[in-house]
């Protein structure tokens, strides 16, 4: 439950920040960009509840960051207007595969990846 929260309020900010900083990132509305965010960490949780344990942070690691790639190039057929390149997607991917690893070692050091 705290990793689904922390990634509630992470991601959604990652793809914000993104979509500031890179030409390659271009939502048309606010919301567009916060709902993507949304269901990053939603997929980043179903995967930490499925995957992540010991020994497997970094195939899980890498898994979130492939996720990542293909929900955020993915929005592009969903959200009207949004503009988004491959390379776009990998910049919000390399955030995204970052902070994941940041909360899954967080999660394995403090053991909160016990599935009850």
């Amino acid at each position: 439950m705290d990793g689904l929260l922390v990634k509630l309020l992470v991601s959604p900010v990652l793809v914000v920040v993104a979509d500031a900083l890179f030409q390659e990132v271009n939502y048309a509305n606010l919301y567009q960009s916060v709902g993507v965010g949304f269901i990053l960490a939603l997929a980043g949780t179903f995967l930490e509840w499925a995957i992540l344990a010991p020994g497997s942070l970094w195939i899980t690691t890498a898994i979130d960051f492939i996720i990542g790639f293909l929900i955020v190039y993915g929005s592009i057929v969903v959200l009207p207007n949004a503009q988004i390149t491959a390379m776009g997607a990998g910049f919000v991917a390399i955030f995204f595969g970052v902070s994941e690893y940041l909360q899954h070692t967080w999660l394995l050091r403090t053991g909160r990846t016990v599935k009850e």
